[in-house]
Protein backbone atom coordinates (compact mmCIF):
# COMPACT_ATOMS: atom_id res chain seq x y z
CA UNK A 1 0.00 0.00 0.00
CA UNK A 2 2.74 2.51 0.67
CA UNK A 3 4.26 1.84 -2.24
CA UNK A 4 1.19 2.17 -4.46
CA UNK A 5 1.16 -1.74 -5.58
CA UNK A 6 -1.69 -2.91 -6.84
CA UNK A 7 -0.68 -6.21 -8.48
CA UNK A 8 -1.33 -8.67 -6.12
CA UNK A 9 -4.13 -6.60 -3.80
CA UNK A 10 -6.68 -8.88 -4.18
CA UNK A 11 -5.29 -12.05 -2.87
CA UNK A 12 -3.35 -10.26 -0.09
CA UNK A 13 -6.37 -9.03 1.07
CA UNK A 14 -8.32 -12.01 0.95
CA UNK A 15 -5.30 -13.55 3.07
CA UNK A 16 -5.85 -10.88 5.54
CA UNK A 17 -9.52 -10.93 5.99
CA UNK A 18 -8.77 -15.13 6.60
CA UNK A 19 -6.79 -13.32 9.20
CA UNK A 20 -8.51 -10.80 10.84
CA UNK A 21 -12.11 -11.11 12.82
CA UNK A 22 -13.79 -8.71 9.78
CA UNK A 23 -13.50 -7.36 7.39
CA UNK A 24 -13.51 -4.05 9.40
CA UNK A 25 -10.68 -4.92 11.33
CA UNK A 26 -8.50 -5.37 7.69
CA UNK A 27 -9.58 -1.81 6.92
CA UNK A 28 -8.78 -0.24 10.38
CA UNK A 29 -5.86 -2.65 10.97
CA UNK A 30 -3.38 -2.68 8.30
CA UNK A 31 -4.70 -0.87 5.98
CA UNK A 32 -5.12 2.73 7.94
CA UNK A 33 -1.60 1.71 9.51
CA UNK A 34 -0.32 1.60 5.79
CA UNK A 35 -2.45 5.26 5.07
CA UNK A 36 -0.74 7.05 8.44
CA UNK A 37 2.74 5.69 6.93
CA UNK A 38 1.51 7.40 3.59
CA UNK A 39 0.12 10.25 5.22
CA UNK A 40 3.31 11.02 7.63
CA UNK A 41 5.85 10.90 4.68
CA UNK A 42 3.52 13.38 2.70
CA UNK A 43 3.55 15.70 5.01
CA UNK A 44 7.08 15.44 5.92
CA UNK A 45 7.92 16.02 2.27
CA UNK A 46 9.60 12.84 1.68
CA UNK A 47 6.43 11.53 -0.20
CA UNK A 48 4.98 12.81 -3.54
CA UNK A 49 1.63 13.52 -4.77
CA UNK A 50 1.87 10.92 -7.57
CA UNK A 51 2.80 8.52 -5.20
CA UNK A 52 -0.24 9.15 -2.65
CA UNK A 53 -2.74 8.87 -5.35
CA UNK A 54 -1.39 5.55 -6.29
CA UNK A 55 -1.27 4.67 -2.34
CA UNK A 56 -5.06 5.68 -2.72
CA UNK A 57 -5.65 3.42 -5.44
CA UNK A 58 -4.87 0.58 -3.99
CA UNK A 59 -6.77 1.60 -0.64
CA UNK A 60 -10.04 2.10 -2.89
CA UNK A 61 -9.35 -1.57 -4.15
CA UNK A 62 -8.66 -3.23 -0.80
CA UNK A 63 -11.89 -1.65 0.43
CA UNK A 64 -13.86 -2.59 -2.78
CA UNK A 65 -13.10 -6.47 -2.00
CA UNK A 66 -14.02 -6.28 1.20
CA UNK A 67 -17.23 -4.15 1.15
CA UNK A 68 -19.18 -7.28 0.06
CA UNK A 69 -18.02 -9.19 2.77
CA UNK A 70 -19.36 -6.45 5.29
CA UNK A 71 -21.96 -6.45 7.63
CA UNK A 72 -24.27 -3.46 6.41
CA UNK A 73 -24.18 -2.46 9.82
CA UNK A 74 -20.36 -1.81 9.74
CA UNK A 75 -19.23 1.49 9.53
CA UNK A 76 -15.63 2.42 9.49
CA UNK A 77 -15.11 5.65 11.68
CA UNK A 78 -14.59 8.31 9.94
CA UNK A 79 -12.13 11.54 11.43
CA UNK A 80 -15.02 13.60 9.35
CA UNK A 81 -17.26 13.80 6.13
CA UNK A 82 -16.39 16.75 3.90
CA UNK A 83 -18.38 18.19 0.94
CA UNK A 84 -16.24 19.32 -2.05
CA UNK A 85 -17.60 21.03 -5.13
CA UNK A 86 -16.21 23.28 -7.81
CA UNK A 87 -18.78 26.42 -7.87
CA UNK A 88 -21.48 27.28 -10.43
CA UNK A 89 -20.36 28.15 -13.85
CA UNK A 90 -17.05 26.73 -13.42
CA UNK A 91 -15.62 23.28 -14.78
CA UNK A 92 -12.20 22.42 -13.45
CA UNK A 93 -12.05 19.62 -11.44
CA UNK A 94 -8.59 18.49 -11.47
CA UNK A 95 -7.20 20.50 -8.22
CA UNK A 96 -10.22 19.44 -6.18
CA UNK A 97 -10.15 15.80 -7.52
CA UNK A 98 -6.25 15.36 -5.89
CA UNK A 99 -7.44 16.90 -2.82
CA UNK A 100 -10.43 14.82 -1.88
CA UNK A 101 -8.34 11.74 -3.05
CA UNK A 102 -5.78 13.07 -0.17
CA UNK A 103 -8.12 13.98 1.83
CA UNK A 104 -9.71 10.43 1.40
CA UNK A 105 -6.27 8.48 2.14
CA UNK A 106 -6.24 10.30 5.64
CA UNK A 107 -9.39 8.47 6.65
CA UNK A 108 -11.73 11.63 6.25
CA UNK A 109 -15.05 11.04 4.35
CA UNK A 110 -15.37 12.93 0.99
CA UNK A 111 -18.13 13.68 -0.61
CA UNK A 112 -17.75 15.11 -4.52
CA UNK A 113 -20.48 16.90 -5.82
CA UNK A 114 -18.46 17.62 -9.40
CA UNK A 115 -18.90 20.78 -10.94
CA UNK A 116 -20.98 23.98 -11.73
CA UNK A 117 -22.47 23.21 -8.82
CA UNK A 118 -25.24 25.73 -7.21
CA UNK A 119 -25.16 27.29 -3.56
CA UNK A 120 -28.09 25.71 -3.03
CA UNK A 121 -27.21 22.22 -3.70
CA UNK A 122 -23.65 22.33 -2.03
CA UNK A 123 -25.63 23.54 1.10
CA UNK A 124 -28.13 21.04 0.78
CA UNK A 125 -25.97 18.10 0.69
CA UNK A 126 -24.14 19.45 3.66
CA UNK A 127 -27.09 19.81 5.85
CA UNK A 128 -28.32 16.34 4.75
CA UNK A 129 -24.92 14.45 4.88
CA UNK A 130 -24.03 16.90 8.00
CA UNK A 131 -20.92 17.44 6.68
CA UNK A 132 -18.20 18.72 8.95
CA UNK A 133 -16.39 21.25 6.39
CA UNK A 134 -17.09 22.51 3.25
CA UNK A 135 -14.41 22.93 0.38
CA UNK A 136 -14.76 25.04 -2.97
CA UNK A 137 -12.75 25.02 -5.79
CA UNK A 138 -12.97 27.55 -8.96
CA UNK A 139 -9.92 28.40 -11.81
CA UNK A 140 -11.72 31.49 -13.41
CA UNK A 141 -12.19 34.66 -11.91
CA UNK A 142 -15.99 34.57 -11.73
CA UNK A 143 -15.59 31.91 -9.50
CA UNK A 144 -14.34 34.59 -7.00
CA UNK A 145 -17.87 36.16 -6.60
CA UNK A 146 -19.81 32.49 -6.43
CA UNK A 147 -17.94 31.64 -3.50
CA UNK A 148 -18.54 34.92 -1.76
CA UNK A 149 -22.52 34.18 -2.61
CA UNK A 150 -22.15 31.12 -1.01
CA UNK A 151 -20.23 31.92 1.95
CA UNK A 152 -23.16 34.87 2.70
CA UNK A 153 -25.43 31.98 2.29
CA UNK A 154 -23.70 29.63 4.95
CA UNK A 155 -24.56 32.81 7.51
CA UNK A 156 -28.20 33.01 5.79
CA UNK A 157 -28.81 29.30 7.07
CA UNK A 158 -26.74 29.42 10.04
CA UNK A 159 -24.39 27.21 9.82
CA UNK A 160 -21.05 27.24 11.43
CA UNK A 161 -19.06 24.15 10.08
CA UNK A 162 -15.43 25.61 8.43
CA UNK A 163 -15.32 26.70 5.08
CA UNK A 164 -12.60 26.07 2.99
CA UNK A 165 -11.48 27.86 -0.57
CA UNK A 166 -9.41 26.77 -2.98
CA UNK A 167 -8.09 27.09 -6.52
CA UNK A 168 -5.77 28.55 -9.29
CA UNK A 169 -7.65 31.88 -8.92
CA UNK A 170 -8.19 32.03 -5.04
CA UNK A 171 -5.39 33.56 -2.77
CA UNK A 172 -5.21 34.64 1.24
CA UNK A 173 -6.13 38.06 0.88
CA UNK A 174 -8.94 37.46 -1.64
CA UNK A 175 -10.51 35.20 0.86
CA UNK A 176 -9.53 37.45 3.63
CA UNK A 177 -11.25 40.91 2.07
CA UNK A 178 -14.14 39.20 0.54
CA UNK A 179 -14.57 35.55 1.71
CA UNK A 180 -14.28 35.43 5.52
CA UNK A 181 -16.42 38.90 6.38
CA UNK A 182 -19.41 37.22 4.84
CA UNK A 183 -19.51 34.21 7.11
CA UNK A 184 -19.50 33.71 11.02
CA UNK A 185 -17.77 30.47 10.78
CA UNK A 186 -14.27 29.56 9.81
CA UNK A 187 -13.19 30.48 6.42
CA UNK A 188 -9.43 29.32 5.54
CA UNK A 189 -7.85 29.37 2.36
CA UNK A 190 -5.99 26.35 0.99
CA UNK A 191 -3.03 27.00 -0.97
CA UNK A 192 -2.72 23.48 -2.41
CA UNK A 193 -3.73 19.79 -2.04
CA UNK A 194 -0.33 19.11 0.12
CA UNK A 195 -2.30 21.95 2.64
CA UNK A 196 -5.46 20.22 2.86
CA UNK A 197 -5.10 17.63 5.43
CA UNK A 198 -3.02 19.69 8.16
CA UNK A 199 -5.87 22.46 7.61
CA UNK A 200 -8.56 19.73 7.89
CA UNK A 201 -7.04 17.45 10.61
CA UNK A 202 -6.37 21.30 12.55
CA UNK A 203 -9.86 22.23 12.03
CA UNK A 204 -11.68 19.50 13.03
CA UNK A 205 -9.46 18.37 16.00
CA UNK A 206 -11.26 19.73 19.49
CA UNK A 207 -7.74 20.09 20.65
CA UNK A 208 -6.11 22.22 17.88
CA UNK A 209 -9.19 24.00 16.15
CA UNK A 210 -9.20 27.15 18.92
CA UNK A 211 -5.87 27.96 18.16
CA UNK A 212 -5.47 27.57 14.62
CA UNK A 213 -8.43 29.31 14.57
CA UNK A 214 -7.52 32.48 16.16
CA UNK A 215 -4.62 32.24 14.11
CA UNK A 216 -6.27 32.44 11.05
CA UNK A 217 -8.63 35.43 11.90
CA UNK A 218 -5.38 37.52 13.14
CA UNK A 219 -3.57 36.56 9.73
CA UNK A 220 -7.10 37.49 7.81
CA UNK A 221 -7.45 40.92 10.23
CA UNK A 222 -4.00 41.82 9.27
CA UNK A 223 -4.41 40.82 5.54
CA UNK A 224 -7.24 42.89 5.35
CA UNK A 225 -5.34 46.04 7.25
CA UNK A 226 -2.86 45.81 4.15
CA UNK A 227 -5.65 45.49 1.50
CA UNK A 228 -7.26 48.77 2.80
CA UNK A 229 -3.79 50.15 2.91
CA UNK A 230 -2.51 49.45 -0.39
CA UNK A 231 -5.95 48.97 -2.29
CA UNK A 232 -6.15 52.22 -4.05
CA UNK A 233 -3.29 52.88 -6.95
CA UNK A 234 -1.77 56.32 -7.81
CA UNK A 235 -3.87 55.83 -11.27
CA UNK A 236 -3.33 57.98 -14.82
CA UNK A 237 -7.15 59.59 -16.80
CA UNK A 238 -8.04 57.21 -18.88
CA UNK A 239 -7.63 59.97 -21.70
CA UNK A 240 -4.17 60.68 -20.65
CA UNK A 241 -3.25 56.29 -20.35
CA UNK A 242 -4.50 56.52 -24.19
CA UNK A 243 -2.88 59.52 -25.14
CA UNK A 244 0.66 57.63 -24.12
CA UNK A 245 0.13 54.25 -25.68
CA UNK A 246 3.34 52.53 -27.35
CA UNK A 247 4.40 54.51 -30.47
CA UNK A 248 4.25 51.63 -33.46
CA UNK A 249 4.28 52.05 -36.55
CA UNK A 250 1.98 50.22 -39.46
CA UNK A 251 3.63 49.69 -42.88
CA UNK A 252 4.21 46.91 -45.03
CA UNK A 253 7.16 45.74 -43.16
CA UNK A 254 4.97 44.57 -40.02
CA UNK A 255 1.71 43.93 -41.40
CA UNK A 256 0.77 40.92 -43.21
CA UNK A 257 -2.05 39.80 -45.29
CA UNK A 258 -3.03 35.90 -44.48
CA UNK A 259 -3.78 33.70 -47.43
CA UNK A 260 -7.23 33.70 -46.39
CA UNK A 261 -10.18 35.06 -44.88
CA UNK A 262 -12.95 33.57 -42.89
CA UNK A 263 -12.88 30.27 -40.85
CA UNK A 264 -11.89 27.15 -41.10
CA UNK A 265 -12.46 24.06 -38.92
CA UNK A 266 -11.13 20.34 -38.62
CA UNK A 267 -9.62 17.68 -35.84
CA UNK A 268 -5.88 17.34 -35.17
CA UNK A 269 -4.52 14.27 -34.64
CA UNK A 270 -3.25 13.61 -31.51
CA UNK A 271 -0.23 11.66 -32.32
CA UNK A 272 0.89 15.14 -34.18
CA UNK A 273 0.15 17.21 -31.17
CA UNK A 274 2.35 14.82 -28.63
CA UNK A 275 5.37 16.44 -29.84
CA UNK A 276 4.32 20.19 -28.81
CA UNK A 277 3.38 19.28 -25.25
CA UNK A 278 4.57 21.04 -22.38
CA UNK A 279 5.62 18.60 -20.04
CA UNK A 280 6.36 20.80 -17.03
CA UNK A 281 2.70 22.24 -16.54
CA UNK A 282 1.97 18.29 -16.54
CA UNK A 283 4.29 18.11 -13.62
CA UNK A 284 3.12 20.53 -12.19
CA UNK A 285 -0.27 19.79 -11.75
CA UNK A 286 1.17 16.71 -9.83
CA UNK A 287 2.61 19.44 -7.75
CA UNK A 288 6.02 18.55 -8.98
CA UNK A 289 7.77 21.52 -9.23
CA UNK A 290 11.53 20.91 -11.19
CA UNK A 291 11.13 21.79 -15.05
CA UNK A 292 10.73 19.16 -17.88
CA UNK A 293 13.60 17.26 -18.73
CA UNK A 294 15.52 18.44 -16.13
CA UNK A 295 12.88 16.88 -13.57
CA UNK A 296 14.50 13.18 -14.54
CA UNK A 297 17.52 14.17 -12.73
CA UNK A 298 16.15 15.28 -9.80
CA UNK A 299 17.34 13.81 -6.90
CA UNK A 300 13.89 12.99 -4.90
CA UNK A 301 11.26 13.93 -7.80
CA UNK A 302 13.15 11.78 -10.64
CA UNK A 303 12.08 9.01 -10.23
CA UNK A 304 8.26 9.72 -9.33
CA UNK A 305 8.22 12.09 -12.81
CA UNK A 306 9.60 9.17 -14.74
CA UNK A 307 7.79 6.42 -13.74
CA UNK A 308 4.47 9.51 -14.15
CA UNK A 309 5.71 10.26 -17.57
CA UNK A 310 5.67 6.44 -18.61
CA UNK A 311 2.00 6.26 -17.60
CA UNK A 312 1.23 9.30 -19.48
CA UNK A 313 2.47 7.97 -23.04
CA UNK A 314 1.20 4.66 -21.96
CA UNK A 315 -2.36 6.81 -21.68
CA UNK A 316 -1.44 8.59 -24.66
CA UNK A 317 -0.72 5.29 -26.46
CA UNK A 318 -4.14 3.87 -25.56
CA UNK A 319 -6.00 7.43 -26.84
CA UNK A 320 -4.59 7.01 -29.74
CA UNK A 321 -5.74 3.83 -30.34
CA UNK A 322 -8.91 3.48 -29.46
CA UNK A 323 -10.06 7.17 -29.96
CA UNK A 324 -11.30 7.56 -26.67
CA UNK A 325 -9.73 11.48 -26.62
CA UNK A 326 -10.49 13.72 -30.02
CA UNK A 327 -9.31 17.39 -30.27
CA UNK A 328 -10.69 19.50 -32.79
CA UNK A 329 -10.51 23.59 -33.55
CA UNK A 330 -11.54 26.52 -35.45
CA UNK A 331 -9.35 29.18 -36.44
CA UNK A 332 -9.75 32.10 -39.14
CA UNK A 333 -8.91 35.77 -40.28
CA UNK A 334 -10.75 38.77 -40.68
CA UNK A 335 -9.80 42.48 -42.04
CA UNK A 336 -9.37 44.58 -38.90
CA UNK A 337 -8.37 48.10 -37.72
CA UNK A 338 -8.27 49.97 -34.30
CA UNK A 339 -10.77 52.45 -33.32
CA UNK A 340 -9.98 53.58 -30.29
CA UNK A 341 -9.36 51.18 -27.78
CA UNK A 342 -11.65 48.79 -29.52
CA UNK A 343 -10.54 46.18 -32.12
CA UNK A 344 -13.18 45.84 -35.19
CA UNK A 345 -13.15 43.22 -37.12
CA UNK A 346 -15.00 43.23 -40.78
CA UNK A 347 -16.46 40.78 -42.78
CA UNK A 348 -15.06 41.68 -45.31
CA UNK A 349 -12.56 43.52 -47.49
CA UNK A 350 -14.55 46.38 -48.02
CA UNK A 351 -14.37 47.22 -44.52
CA UNK A 352 -18.22 48.87 -44.64
CA UNK A 353 -19.73 45.82 -42.07
CA UNK A 354 -18.30 44.88 -38.74
CA UNK A 355 -18.20 41.58 -38.01
CA UNK A 356 -17.53 42.07 -34.03
CA UNK A 357 -16.01 44.21 -32.30
CA UNK A 358 -14.01 43.50 -28.90
CA UNK A 359 -13.26 46.77 -26.46
CA UNK A 360 -9.97 46.21 -24.96
CA UNK A 361 -8.62 47.73 -21.10
CA UNK A 362 -5.77 50.19 -21.11
CA UNK A 363 -3.49 50.50 -18.08
CA UNK A 364 -3.57 53.80 -15.93
CA UNK A 365 -1.20 52.60 -13.09
CA UNK A 366 1.13 55.51 -12.75
CA UNK A 367 4.71 54.02 -14.45
CA UNK A 368 8.07 55.48 -12.80
CA UNK A 369 9.78 55.73 -16.08
CA UNK A 370 8.58 56.50 -19.40
CA UNK A 371 7.01 53.01 -20.37
CA UNK A 372 3.73 52.77 -22.40
CA UNK A 373 0.65 52.61 -21.22
CA UNK A 374 -0.49 49.02 -23.08
CA UNK A 375 -3.99 48.18 -24.46
CA UNK A 376 -4.34 45.07 -27.00
CA UNK A 377 -5.86 47.37 -29.42
CA UNK A 378 -2.36 49.35 -29.63
CA UNK A 379 -1.02 46.45 -31.73
CA UNK A 380 -3.91 47.05 -34.28
CA UNK A 381 -3.51 49.55 -37.43
CA UNK A 382 -5.82 52.56 -36.24
CA UNK A 383 -8.80 53.15 -38.82
CA UNK A 384 -7.08 56.43 -39.04
CA UNK A 385 -4.33 54.88 -40.14
CA UNK A 386 -5.46 54.12 -44.04
CA UNK A 387 -3.62 51.15 -43.31
CA UNK A 388 -5.69 47.79 -43.84
CA UNK A 389 -4.85 44.78 -40.83
CA UNK A 390 -5.66 41.75 -39.85
CA UNK A 391 -6.60 39.77 -36.84
CA UNK A 392 -7.03 36.13 -36.39
CA UNK A 393 -8.88 34.08 -33.84
CA UNK A 394 -9.57 30.48 -32.76
CA UNK A 395 -11.07 28.33 -30.43
CA UNK A 396 -9.51 24.57 -29.77
CA UNK A 397 -10.34 21.51 -27.42
CA UNK A 398 -9.00 17.96 -26.44
CA UNK A 399 -11.68 17.54 -23.71
CA UNK A 400 -14.00 15.67 -25.76
CA UNK A 401 -14.31 11.96 -24.31
CA UNK A 402 -11.93 12.62 -21.38
CA UNK A 403 -14.38 13.24 -18.79
CA UNK A 404 -15.55 9.68 -19.81
CA UNK A 405 -12.57 8.33 -20.17
CA UNK A 406 -11.14 9.78 -16.66
CA UNK A 407 -14.32 8.45 -15.24
CA UNK A 408 -14.12 4.63 -16.44
CA UNK A 409 -10.72 5.04 -14.42
CA UNK A 410 -12.51 6.83 -11.16
CA UNK A 411 -15.00 3.34 -11.65
CA UNK A 412 -11.94 1.48 -11.68
CA UNK A 413 -10.74 2.90 -8.65
CA UNK A 414 -8.12 4.29 -10.62
CA UNK A 415 -7.59 8.16 -9.24
CA UNK A 416 -3.60 7.83 -10.32
CA UNK A 417 -4.92 7.57 -14.64
CA UNK A 418 -8.51 9.47 -14.06
CA UNK A 419 -6.29 12.35 -12.96
CA UNK A 420 -3.16 12.01 -15.47
CA UNK A 421 -6.36 11.69 -18.09
CA UNK A 422 -7.67 15.34 -17.46
CA UNK A 423 -4.22 17.01 -16.70
CA UNK A 424 -2.96 15.36 -20.40
CA UNK A 425 -6.49 16.76 -21.89
CA UNK A 426 -5.35 20.26 -20.78
CA UNK A 427 -1.79 19.74 -22.18
CA UNK A 428 -3.07 18.52 -25.46
CA UNK A 429 -5.64 21.74 -25.31
CA UNK A 430 -2.33 23.90 -25.35
CA UNK A 431 -0.50 21.41 -27.27
CA UNK A 432 -2.91 22.07 -30.39
CA UNK A 433 -3.25 26.27 -29.44
CA UNK A 434 0.28 26.32 -29.89
CA UNK A 435 0.20 24.29 -32.96
CA UNK A 436 -2.32 26.24 -34.31
CA UNK A 437 -0.87 29.14 -34.03
CA UNK A 438 2.14 28.38 -35.60
CA UNK A 439 -0.01 26.75 -38.34
CA UNK A 440 -1.49 30.51 -38.16
CA UNK A 441 1.60 32.55 -38.44
CA UNK A 442 2.28 30.18 -41.45
CA UNK A 443 -1.09 30.77 -42.92
CA UNK A 444 -0.50 34.77 -42.13
CA UNK A 445 2.72 34.37 -44.32
CA UNK A 446 5.25 35.97 -42.21
CA UNK A 447 6.95 32.89 -40.66
CA UNK A 448 8.01 30.82 -43.54
CA UNK A 449 11.20 29.16 -41.61
CA UNK A 450 10.83 25.10 -40.37
CA UNK A 451 8.75 25.01 -37.28
CA UNK A 452 10.37 26.05 -34.32
CA UNK A 453 11.37 23.35 -31.67
CA UNK A 454 9.12 22.72 -29.13
CA UNK A 455 11.70 25.11 -26.21
CA UNK A 456 11.28 28.09 -28.81
CA UNK A 457 7.67 27.84 -28.91
CA UNK A 458 7.25 27.68 -25.13
CA UNK A 459 9.75 30.16 -24.37
CA UNK A 460 7.67 31.93 -27.56
CA UNK A 461 10.93 32.96 -29.39
CA UNK A 462 8.28 33.71 -32.64
CA UNK A 463 6.33 36.95 -34.03
CA UNK A 464 2.47 37.65 -32.58
CA UNK A 465 0.79 36.88 -29.80
CA UNK A 466 -2.60 34.78 -29.07
CA UNK A 467 -4.14 36.48 -25.88
CA UNK A 468 -7.32 34.92 -24.09
CA UNK A 469 -10.22 36.82 -22.59
CA UNK A 470 -10.11 36.19 -18.79
CA UNK A 471 -6.50 36.66 -18.86
CA UNK A 472 -4.60 39.65 -17.76
CA UNK A 473 -4.11 41.81 -20.85
CA UNK A 474 -7.90 41.27 -21.59
CA UNK A 475 -9.49 39.84 -18.37
CA UNK A 476 -13.01 40.45 -19.26
CA UNK A 477 -14.37 36.61 -20.22
CA UNK A 478 -17.79 38.37 -20.75
CA UNK A 479 -16.15 38.95 -24.42
CA UNK A 480 -15.90 34.79 -25.19
CA UNK A 481 -19.02 35.31 -26.34
CA UNK A 482 -18.53 37.68 -28.86
CA UNK A 483 -15.84 35.57 -30.09
CA UNK A 484 -17.49 31.97 -30.14
CA UNK A 485 -20.18 33.70 -32.24
CA UNK A 486 -17.16 34.86 -34.60
CA UNK A 487 -15.93 31.55 -34.89
CA UNK A 488 -19.01 29.24 -34.43
CA UNK A 489 -16.84 27.35 -31.92
CA UNK A 490 -20.13 25.57 -30.93
CA UNK A 491 -19.69 23.51 -34.29
CA UNK A 492 -16.36 22.09 -33.00
CA UNK A 493 -18.09 21.10 -29.34
CA UNK A 494 -17.19 24.01 -27.22
CA UNK A 495 -19.44 25.69 -25.03
CA UNK A 496 -19.40 28.40 -22.25
CA UNK A 497 -20.78 27.99 -19.24
CA UNK A 498 -22.95 30.85 -17.40
CA UNK A 499 -19.72 32.23 -16.02
CA UNK A 500 -17.88 32.23 -19.11
CA UNK A 501 -15.70 29.24 -18.41
CA UNK A 502 -15.16 26.97 -21.82
CA UNK A 503 -16.30 22.95 -21.70
CA UNK A 504 -15.04 21.29 -21.82
CA UNK A 505 -12.19 22.47 -19.71
CA UNK A 506 -9.41 21.25 -21.77
CA UNK A 507 -10.27 23.93 -24.04
CA UNK A 508 -8.18 27.17 -25.11
CA UNK A 509 -9.26 30.36 -27.11
CA UNK A 510 -8.84 33.82 -28.25
CA UNK A 511 -7.35 35.79 -30.81
CA UNK A 512 -4.33 36.45 -32.93
CA UNK A 513 -1.85 39.97 -33.02
CA UNK A 514 0.51 40.16 -35.75
CA UNK A 515 2.71 43.09 -35.12
CA UNK A 516 6.54 42.13 -34.23
CA UNK A 517 6.06 44.46 -31.15
CA UNK A 518 3.07 42.89 -29.95
CA UNK A 519 3.47 41.38 -26.32
CA UNK A 520 2.02 40.32 -23.42
CA UNK A 521 1.07 42.58 -20.03
CA UNK A 522 -0.96 42.87 -17.41
CA UNK A 523 -3.95 45.58 -17.63
CA UNK A 524 -3.71 45.51 -13.40
CA UNK A 525 -6.01 48.31 -11.85
CA UNK A 526 -8.40 50.28 -13.41
CA UNK A 527 -10.24 53.91 -12.57
CA UNK A 528 -14.00 54.32 -12.78
CA UNK A 529 -13.98 57.00 -15.54
CA UNK A 530 -11.97 53.80 -17.68
CA UNK A 531 -15.11 51.94 -16.45
CA UNK A 532 -17.67 54.31 -17.66
CA UNK A 533 -15.62 54.20 -20.66
CA UNK A 534 -15.65 50.65 -21.39
CA UNK A 535 -19.20 49.97 -20.23
CA UNK A 536 -20.21 52.64 -22.97
CA UNK A 537 -18.21 50.82 -25.71
CA UNK A 538 -19.43 47.50 -24.67
CA UNK A 539 -23.15 48.96 -24.75
CA UNK A 540 -24.11 47.64 -21.11
CA UNK A 541 -23.97 48.73 -17.78
CA UNK A 542 -21.35 50.40 -15.36
CA UNK A 543 -22.66 47.82 -13.01
CA UNK A 544 -22.34 44.75 -15.08
CA UNK A 545 -18.46 45.61 -15.62
CA UNK A 546 -17.95 46.36 -12.06
CA UNK A 547 -19.78 42.68 -11.84
CA UNK A 548 -17.04 41.49 -14.65
CA UNK A 549 -13.97 43.04 -13.69
CA UNK A 550 -14.03 43.32 -9.75
CA UNK A 551 -10.43 42.35 -9.37
CA UNK A 552 -9.36 44.59 -11.50
CA UNK A 553 -10.82 47.96 -9.89
CA UNK A 554 -9.28 50.24 -7.72
CA UNK A 555 -12.10 51.15 -5.67
CA UNK A 556 -14.66 49.70 -3.77
CA UNK A 557 -18.01 48.63 -5.24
Amino acid sequence: LVHGVTDYIEGDIEEARQKYPSPLAVIEGPLMAGMQVVGDLFGAGQMFLPQVVKSARVMKRAVSYLTPFMDTTEAQNKKGRLVLATVKGDVHDIGKNIVGVVLGCNDYEVIDLGVMVPADKILDAAEQQNASAIGLSGLITPSLDEMVFVAKEMSRRKLQIPLLIGGATTSRQHTAVKVAPGYTGSTVHVLDASRAVGVVSALLDPKQRESFCQKNVAEQEKLRRLYAHKKTKALLPIETAAENGPPLSFNSENVSVPSFLGRRLDQADITELRRYIDWTFFFTAWELTAKFPAIFEHPEQGPVARELYTVANELLDGMVNTNALRACYVYGFWPANADGSDIVLFTDETRTREATRFPMLRQQVVKVDDAPYMCLADFVAPISSGVRDYVGAFAVTAGIGADALASKYASAHDDYRSIAVKALADRLAEALAEKLHEQARHDWGYENSPSLSNDDLIAERYRGIRPAFGYPACPDHTQKRALFDLLGAEEIGVTLTESFAMTPAASVSGIYLAHPKARYFNVGRIGSDQVHDYARRKHTSVQDVERWLSPNLNYEV
